[in-house]
């Protein structure tokens, strides 16, 4: 049997944390192998060992027969050993062409040719369909463009083996079926690919044969073909994992947030449309009502208008009867709104405070955690410890773990709990799932319906359409900055939801007054 590549007994070890537990994987030539696991199951270590990242305290890796030593991305890429990271590694200010060739550049006469790279990258580009505009710069192009910017710079380097890890965490589903489309032509033309998930539909949709991690051990591999998404979800979390969830009928109660004809004006110059156009909407007690749309709808932009993160040129917020529309962050905060925000790094924690002192950011000015401006550090600690307990959080050394170090759904675990731990009013969820597996959405799904059962406002804001069907009492549908549709999900299909997010289908929004 030819494998292009075989990991043998690798072992990665952390502070406190074995993060790969003498692990074989074994990738065939021509074959989209997926690799599943929870977060922090140690996919990513596994893949950053192959790619010269981080070095294994122990184990061989071999390259079609041969054992190598994989010392840097350098030595990665001379293997023909290419990465998409799941933060794509590019210069914001360069052009799509100019990302592509960095580091490979041909200079003549100390000036770059770039005649030569124009036309590999565009012949590339026309074989694997990726049609991306040579000269436009990584900041105007979309999340899927850049992705796609980031295959052909692995092309451009005649990488055979493709490393993707988590590649359709940031897209929206139509780009996730182009992805599909190039991954199996990327593999009809002898390209190996290793595909990080943890999305089962993905892996059932692309993947020859699935390997899996659990804990930092290996699990097993099986054949896609023969294995259901049960049986996958059981091995990568170590229990059965209930996909549906069980709703109890819903009751709503009195309005707690109301958002009167708010609008927000495009940033950019020479655009005069509103990005948030006239939105009006109520969420009341005890339901869920969620915004859906494609990425980019103006939905991000109605979220930092009603939590404060940015300016709204029009409109007003009422919560629980009160005008809140020019309230601080903080009044907002300690007034009954928790915020799950849909960029967990940027606006969720402080990377480099350690996870208890991002447990109580929104506390530590009460009296329970500091004294005269001198902070109660066991205090801290104590209830640190109390929400890590109460929501599973995993890090190597406990509340004193740096933020920064944790996987990301324990990130976004952290971010939960301080956020539901408040008791808030109102709970804004954005993408709260977005990125995680099986068994951390589960987790999450449960805190969320649990805070609508308890009698909660809840507004969910998301791109998974399974997520919105699911856990939705109403559905508000936004496109172009409007909203276009009030859907009852018992009464719709996700067909017929998708419809109107491509705004090929409106309805006669009723407005309550």
């Amino acid at each position: 049997m030819e494998y292009i590549i075989e990991m043998l007994d690798i072992t990665k070890e952390f502070p406190g944390i074995i993060a790969n537990d003498n692990i074989t994987l074994q990738i065939k030539t021509g074959e989209i192998h997926a690799l599943l696991g929870e977060n922090g199951a140690g996919k990513s270590t596994l893949m950053s060992v192959l790619f010269g990242l981080y070095q294994p305290e122990k184990g061989v890796i071999k390259v079609k027969g041969k054992e190598v030593k994989v010392n840097s991305p350098l030595d990665a890429n001379d293997l023909g050993i290419g990465m998409v990271h799941q933060h794509f590694k590019l210069v914001h200010n360069f052009t799509v062409l100019q990302n592509i060739v960095l580091g490979m550049e041909t200079v003549k006469h100390g000036l770059i040719e770039m005649k030569e790279a124009r036309k590999k990258v565009m012949t590339l580009s026309e074989k694997y369909n990726l049609f991306v505009d040579p000269d436009a710069l990584i900041s105007d192009i979309t999340v899927g463009m850049q992705q796609r910017v980031e295959i052909l710079k692995m092309l451009y380097r005649d990488n055979e083996i493709l490393i993707f890890d988590e590649p359709t965490a940031v897209l929206t589903p139509q780009e996730i079926d182009e992805l599909m489309n190039i991954m199996r032509n990327l593999t009809k033309e002898g390209k190996s690919i290793i595909f990080i998930t943890h999305k089962l539909n993905e892996i059932k949709a692309v993947a020859d044969r699935c390997s899996v991690l659990r804990r930092g051990k290996y699990i097993g591999t099986v054949e896609v073909s023969d294995t259901d998404k049960e049986m996958m979800s059981e091995m990568m979390v170590g229990r059965k994992v209930n996909l549906k969830i069980d709703k109890k009928e819903v009751k709503p109660g009195e309005v707690v947030l109301e958002v009167k004809e708010l609008s927000v004006k495009a940033k950019k110059e020479g655009h005069t449309k509103n990005i948030v156009n006239h939105v009006s909407f109520q969420v009341r007690k005890g339901e869920v009502v969620c915004i859906a749309g494609i990425d980019g709808n103006g939905q991000s932009e109605l979220v930092q208008a009603i939590t404060g993160i940015s300016g709204m040129d029009l409109g007003k917020i009422l919560l629980n009867g009160e005008d809140i529309t020019k309230k601080s962050i903080r009044y907002k905060n300690t007034h009954g709104m928790s915020h799950i925000p849909e960029d967990r790094h940027k606006h969720g924690l402080v990377l480099d405070y350690t996870l208890g002192e991002n447990l109580v950011l929104q506390q530590y000015f009460t009296p329970d955690f500091q004294s005269r401006g001198f902070l109660k550090f066991n205090k801290i600690d104590e209830y640190a410890k109390h929400l890590i307990e109460k929501y599973d959080i995993r890090s190597g050394q406990g509340s004193i773990t740096s933020a920064r170090s944790m996987s990301g759904g324990n990130q976004q675990k952290a971010i939960i709990a301080r956020e539901i731990d408040k008791n808030p009013d109102v709970l804004i969820a954005v993408q709260p799932t977005r990125g995680l597996d099986v068994g951390a959405i589960e987790f999450i799904h449960k805190q969320i319906m649990e805070q609508r059962d308890n009698g909660k406002a809840v507004l969910l804001i998301s791109l998974e359409l399974d997520e919105v069907m699911n856990l939705s009492d109403r559905i508000l549908v936004i496109y172009e900055g409007e909203i276009v549709a009030d859907l009852d999900p018992k009464k719709i299909t996700i067909k017929e939801l998708g419809l109107y997010m491509a705004g090929s289908k409106k309805e006669e929004v009723k407005h309550h007054e």
